[in-house]
Order: C-alpha cells, then sequence, then structure tokens
C-alpha cells in the first residue's frame, strides 16, 4: 500500500545537492532512476526534474528502512529523509556526485510497473511509442530540460515586452470562420443549431481591433489552430508570440522583434546577438537562394544562367525560356570525387518533390568529365555556364529548367540545403538571423484560378505600387517582413491597412463582392469607420524559436503533449468518436 507524505516537506530538489550540503538534514522526493543492491549495501538513484542524488542504505540504516530500498524498482516514487554526507566513491561527471544522502526514513509513496522503455537521456525508442507514453518520456532528462528552456524562453519573452510597454491581452478561441488560407478547425454550436465557431488560425482581426481600441502595444501567448498538413516543424496547434503596435512603422515592429530574440538569446543562452540584423528583399533572397528563409550560413547560391543559354537549341533549356521560365544552377565545389553517379541519380530523383521534371549536372572528377546535358550544347555556351558557376576541376554543377521559375527557386533552393547537409558544409557556430523584406502581396492561387494574398487580406502594399493594385496585382509588393533563422521562418508580420477605402481596393483585387468583404470581415469594415490608428505588428513560432534556440530537430520535441503527422495524439487517442446523443445535443447526424 502506498505510504504517505504527512510529516514531510521537501527541504532541497535532488539536482540542487553539493559538498557545501554535508551535514545537513535533508528530504527529497523523486523517481527511481536504479537501484543497486550489492548485499550489504543498497544505493538508488533518485530522479527529480533536476537531476540525481543518491541515496544510501547499509548497516548503519534501520531495518525496515533497508528493505523498503531492496524492494524498489525503476520509478517507484520515493520520499527519502536524512542527512547529507560525503560520498567515498566519487563520480565528478554528476553535478551531485560528491555527496549522498544517508537514509533514515523511506517512504515508497507510489510503485510502478516496468516501464516500456528506459527513461533515459537521448533515448534511441520509436517516436511513436513515445508519444503513446509521452507522460513517461517527458521524465527523460533531456525532454524535462526542453520544457523547462521553453519556460524560461516565455518568461523572458514576457519580461521584454512588459518592459517595453506591452499589455498582455487574452482574444478568444471561439471565433467566426474566416475561410481564407489554411482550413479552420470548426466548432458546433449546440445554442445556435447548424452554426459553428471556428477555433482561431491566428488572433489577426482581434489585435488589430485591440489597436483601434486605443491599447497601443498588445502582445499575447496565443494559442492557434490550423487544419493543414503536417510537417516536423508544423503542428495542427501551436503557440504565437502574438504582438500588434500602433503609430508605427516597419522599421520599429522589426525594432521589438529583433529586440526580443536579442534579449531570449541573452538571458536563456547567454549568447549576444548583434543588432540591427541584416536584411534581404524578397526577390534577392529567391534569387540567390531559392528560398525567402535563406540559410546564409555556406555558399553554394544560385546562379542565374538564361543569358548564358539565350540562343541554345538544346529544347529542355530553350522551352523553359521561351515560355518565361528560367535555367539555374548551383555549384558543390570540390566533391566531385565524393558523389557518384549514382548518387547523382538519387538527387535527380528526389528533386521531383519539388516540380522539377529533371536535374541537369555536369561532374569534373578527377577520373575525368561527365555531363547529362553538355553534348546537347554549343563550346561556347558550355564556357558560359561554366564560367558563371565558377566551375573548376573537382566540382559538381546542378541545372534546373521550368517555364515556372517559382520551380527552379525551390528545386535549387532545397538541392542547395540537401547537399549543405550531406557534405558539412554548414557553419554551425553561431546563429544566422535576418529579416526577408518586400514580399509580394499577393500569389496566384492556379486551383481557385484567382489571386490570393500571401500574408493576409489586411497587409499594406508598398505604397510605390498601389497604382497597380487592380492592374497588375502580381508586381505589388507589401510592407510586410519575416525573420530567419539558420533557414527556418521564425516568425512575421506586415504593417496592417488602415485606411477603408484602400482595404476595399484590396479585396476587390483578391476577387471579393463587397457581399463577400461584409459577410467574412464585416465586423472589421463596421469597427474602421470609427478612426483606427497606423498600426502593424508580427508574430513569433514560439515552438519553432524554442526548437531552434535549443538545439531540437523537431517542434514535437518541445511541445508536452503534440501531434503526430496524421494530426491524433498518440497518447489519448484523440481524435476518436463521440456518442449519439453528443451529436444530438449538436444538431449533428
Amino acid at each position: 500500500m502506498a505510504e504517505r507524505i504527512t510529516g514531510l516537506r521537501r527541504t532541497h530538489y535532488c539536482g540542487e545537492l553539493r559538498p557545501a550540503d554535508a551535514g545537513k538534514e535533508v528530504v527529497v522526493f523523486g523517481w527511481v532512476q536504479r537501484q543497486r543492491d550489492l548485499g550489504q549495501l543498497i544505493f538508488i538513484d533518485l530522479r527529480d526534474r533536476t537531476g540525481l542524488v543518491q541515496l544510501a542504505f547499509d548497516d548503519e540504516t534501520p531495518r525496515d528502512v533497508f528493505e523498503k530500498a531492496f524492494a524498489c524498482r525503476a520509478e517507484f516514487v520515493l520520499a527519502a529523509r536524512g542527512p547529507v554526507r560525503e560520498r567515498s566513491s566519487k563520480n565528478m561527471d554528476l553535478p551531485t556526485g560528491e555527496i549522498e544522502i544517508e537514509v533514515k526514513e523511506l517512504r515508497v509513496l507510489a510503485r510502478s510497473e516496468t516501464p516500456p522503455f528506459d527513461i533515459v537521456e537521448d533515448s534511441n525508442v520509436k517516436e511513436d511509442l513515445r508519444l503513446k507514453y509521452r507522460y513517461l518520456d517527458l521524465r527523460r532528462p533531456d525532454m524535462q530540460r526542453r520544457m523547462i528552456g521553453r519556460h524560461r524562453i516565455v518568461k523572458a519573452a514576457r519580461d521584454y515586452f512588459d518592459k517595453n510597454g506591452f499589455l498582455e491581452i487574452e482574444t478568444p478561441n471561439l471565433i467566426k470562420s474566416t475561410p481564407e488560407g489554411a482550413r479552420d478547425y470548426l466548432v458546433p454550436s449546440r445554442v445556435f443549431p447548424g452554426k459553428f465557431f471556428a477555433l482561431p488560425q491566428s488572433p489577426q482581426l482581434y489585435k488589430q481591433l485591440l489597436m483601434l481600441s486605443g491599447f497601443d502595444r498588445y502582445v499575447q501567448m496565443a494559442r492557434c489552430f490550423r487544419d493543414e498538413d503536417l510537417r516536423a516543424d508544423r503542428q495542427p496547434e501551436f503557440t504565437q508570440i502574438d504582438l500588434e503596435m500602433s503609430f508605427v512603422t516597419a522599421d520599429d515592429v522589426m525594432a521589438i522583434g529583433e529586440g526580443m530574440l536579442q534579449h531570449v538569446y541573452r538571458e536563456v543562452l547567454g549568447v549576444e546577438i548583434e543588432t540591427p540584423l541584416p536584411r534581404m528583399p524578397w526577390q534577392e533572397a529567391m534569387d540567390r537562394f531559392g528560398s525567402d528563409k535563406p540559410d546564409l550560413r555556406f555558399g553554394m547560391e544560385l546562379q542565374d544562367l538564361s543569358a548564358a543559354l539565350a540562343g541554345t537549341e538544346f529544347r529542355v533549356f530553350a522551352q523553359a525560356l521561351a515560355e518565361g521560365g528560367s535555367v539555374r544552377g548551383i555549384n558543390l565545389k570540390g566533391q566531385a570525387d565524393h558523389l557518384p553517379r549514382k548518387e547523382i541519380d538519387k538527387l535527380a530523383e528526389w528533386i521531383r518533390a519539388y516540380g522539377a521534371k529533371g536535374l541537369a549536372w555536369t561532374r569534373l572528377a578527377s577520373t575525368g568529365e561527365s555531363s547529362s546535358y553538355e553534348k546537347f550544347l554549343s563550346a561556347a555556351e558550355i564556357s558560359a555556364v561554366r564560367e558563371r558557376l565558377g566551375a573548376e576541376p573537382g566540382d559538381v554543377l546542378f541545372l534546373v529548367a521550368s517555364p515556372k521559375k517559382k520551380v527552379v527557386y525551390d528545386s535549387l533552393g532545397a538541392l542547395r540545403c540537401e547537399l549543405a547537409a550531406r557534405f558539412h558544409l554548414i557553419d554551425e557556430s553561431k546563429p544566422c538571423l535576418l529579416w526577408v523584406t518586400d514580399f509580394p502581396l499577393f500569389e496566384y492561387d492556379e486551383e481557385a484560378g484567382r489571386y490570393v494574398a500571401m500574408h493576409h487580406p489586411f497587409t499594406m502594399p508598398n505604397e510605390e505600387d498601389v497604382d497597380r493594385l487592380e492592374s497588375d496585382p502580381g508586381s505589388v509588393r507589401a510592407v510586410a517582413y519575416d525573420i530567419v533563422l539558420n533557414g527556418y521562418e521564425l516568425g512575421g508580420g506586415s504593417i496592417r491597412i488602415n485606411d477603408p477605402e484602400l482595404q476595399e481596393r484590396m479585396f476587390r483585387a483578391l476577387g471579393f463582392t463587397p457581399e463577400e468583404a461584409q459577410e467574412k470581415f464585416g465586423f472589421l469594415i463596421d469597427a474602421f469607420r470609427f478612426g483606427v490608428p497606423p498600426h502593424g505588428g508580427m508574430a513569433f513560432g514560439l515552438d519553432r524559436v524554442v526548437m531552434l534556440l535549443l538545439g531540437g530537430d523537431s517542434i514535437r520535441d518541445v511541445i508536452a503533449f503534440p501531434k503526430v503527422a496524421s494530426s491524433a495524439e498518440l497518447m489519448s487517442g484523440a481524435p476518436d468518436v463521440v456518442d449519439a446523443a453528443q451529436l444530438r445535443d449538436l444538431h449533428l447526424q
């Protein structure tokens, strides 16, 4: 039968004890990491969120206490009381390795079955099993460090915003559905038959209304929900560090955003980030790196080969150029002897996932040159391509051609990152942060057959481009900005439209009739009639910030109870069926 803790109060956490505590009588609580029975001696490593401490039981230990220790197994929950003493055999790899507790009183607060995996650091257990027993997985020291690190990051962010005059205000989680972008999660209403709430994809409209309400500087650790396909750095429910400011320019918002990161790096990691951060226009990022979240820790930049191949008769390249596309390439320097033909063929297959129909290559190996495309080019074209790519013996050249520039960008942008990781070309010595600015205001959705907002319908167009809002929407730039860390988007935002007439033009450019705009966003349109200040803001993906600052590979490792790629939660079995009575109450069949 489990014992109670009546009369015992914790004096220390396990990992806090040091030689200076020798002689003190202490009380600790925790889980058994392991028990070692040496006959006349028993040692138990007791674990809590701060670390391990050794409990010692010997011939001086009361007999009933010794027998309890003998019966203990991994993951039993214990309370132990006794004096701290110096260990005879020290373990200098352990922070508490110079001391132990000479246990005088031991209580078994709960017993445990044998867990399905060992509760150890850096477990190589399959993730599905870890997620099914997430409450056990969270006991592991590396997982506990991540959760504690997440807390410290959030606290540092809150302290920074409080110091800079921001008010933390909560916005609703049951809102009106405004289906633009990702799919909404819908919540049926029992009180209003046939009507639904939506879970917020972001607090966007509400935080803009808070600016109209005069609060000036808002921040929130906002829970958000998007019913979208998942990746390692995406979840259907996630947390944003969400902020909005009145009477500001883009420079003001970016200064606050990078200041927050600077403060968090300093407080949590002891790392100094130099500000202001560098900035790069979106078009430059795409042209040089094939990505709007470029990783600048290595080179291998994209080169435009369209001029070098302007008159080519090679049909693949010529057709791409004739249809308004491009031919671009990258140079993997000095690796030709380490990248055999069969590996290049695998890359050619891999790159199809990004829309490329093929991968052209030239391999300048020490054993001889080979190429998939040079036999179709003239000598002058071969020379021009090699010169443009800075080719030297030992290099491998990769080219992608497509009538769609996006395919070229996406394919080569992904390939340069894959090659950099494979050949260890990335400088891991320090974080590489930058702002990407001047995004397109719209992107063309071929499935819908119309332009859609790249960010959202409330983003301010660049003042120089406003005249082309209706005539050439694809050329209009947004007053928008993303902050990028090591090739990951950490967050982004924009200056918002505060002119009702301009907002109406934006809705028209997006193909909304006045009636549709009123139906979807009527409460915001109506509010804008009552004097809205110039305002802007941004949001950081907290889960991604934590993952990158703490060196994780997946945001699932920095979320206490995450979903898997199917959006299921393995531990509880959600989503699940509900009974007929619940459906009846909600007017659902």
